[in-house]
């Protein structure tokens, strides 16, 4: 099966799209974003549901959930913007809801590709539940984000942060640094030039496997929560 990879014609069609973000020039033209945007991503998608379980199996690749629409939401936004001016798709955990947990991540745009991961919103239960892991397990996690390939691809894990260590664990706790964050994300920037290159999805798979485990680290505690079962029922 060739490798999949997007084109110069995708990349001209997501610049238009930012020149001209309107509902009805968009309309005139979805059958070319269909197949110059939105097709490539989804055979992205259908290849990485193959090899996603080499090394992530509890992670879904699935067009229908890993797809994410071209319309923006503007209900509580001042930008009012109503389309995307990039394509992206998530790969999240299979036992948690579509954001409930952590998850790999890219995205095209037209000047930029993005890779990366993690738990970008956590709830205030979530939270705590990884704060919490990270506390017990710190350990683990360093050798995770001190792995010399993820601080080369990554540099570590960001995400916005408290001033001070949160209540419940002591601020001078060897975890505090990571305990301060109230989310928990790793990722990169390529040019856009690195979507249309011949080896634009080996590098992504290269890129998931090393952040992998950070991912797989942050979903335990989520997913060995006893009251996410009836969490997931709503979600669906």
């Amino acid at each position: 099966m060739p490798a999949p990879r997007f084109t110069q014609d995708t990349l001209a069609f997501l610049r238009a799209l930012k020149r001209n973000n309107d509902r009805e020039w968009f309309r005139e033209r979805k059958a070319e974003y269909e197949r110059v945007v939105r097709q490539p991503m989804v055979e992205f998608i259908e290849r990485m549901a193959l090899d996603l379980p080499q090394f992530a199996p509890d992670l879904v690749a699935s067009p229908k959930v890993s797809l994410y629409r071209v319309y923006r939401d503007t209900r509580f936004s001042r930008d009012k913007s109503p389309l995307k001016t990039h394509i992206a798709a998530i790969f999240p955990h299979r036992e948690l809801s579509k954001h409930g947990g952590a998850g790999l991540y890219f995205h095209v745009a037209p000047d930029q590709v993005f890779i990366g991961g993690g738990s970008y919103m956590p709830d205030p239960r979530q939270l705590y539940r990884v704060r919490r892991h990270m506390a017990d397990n710190l350990p683990r996690l360093l050798d995770i984000v001190d792995a010399p390939a993820f601080r080369k691809s990554f540099g570590g894990v960001r995400g916005e942060r408290l001033q001070r260590v949160p209540s419940g664990f002591p601020k001078d706790h060897p975890a505090a640094e990571y305990l301060r964050l109230k989310q928990f994300l790793a990722g990169c920037e390529r040019p856009a030039s690195f979507a249309t290159g011949p080896r634009v999805y080996s590098a992504l798979l290269r890129l998931f496997e090393r952040l992998a485990p950070l991912i797989a680290f942050l979903n335990e505690p989520l997913a060995a929560d006893p009251a996410l079962p009836q969490a997931r029922r709503a979600a669906r």
